[in-house]
């Protein structure tokens, strides 16, 4: 039984902080998105349907659509920048 790759959606403004970050930081980041795309498990937040990925002090904030096989990006940031965002939420 093979398993099927995840797509992943960028939502709006989720690259506020990446455009900033260091091309090697960049690098990293986009390497976890690759690896994203595998059916594996991620951390979920308290009560809420946010789903986390970490690559080192960074967050990937996404929710994930399990009927589409779809996780939709909606944070890139630090930590101090993702405990803002998730507040906000």
């Amino acid at each position: 039984m093979e398993l099927m790759p995840w797509k992943l959606v960028f939502k709006k403004e989720w690259d506020k902080h990446f455009k900033k970050f260091d091309k090697e930081i960049q690098k990293r980041i986009l390497k976890k998105f690759s690896q994203m795309k595998q059916p594996l498990m991620a951390r979920g937040l308290k009560q809420s349907k946010v789903l986390v990925e970490e690559v080192g002090q960074y967050r990937i904030a996404f929710y994930q659509n399990e009927e589409e096989l779809q996780k939709e990006i909606h944070f890139v940031g630090n930590h101090k920048q993702y405990e803002k965002w998730f507040k906000g939420q």
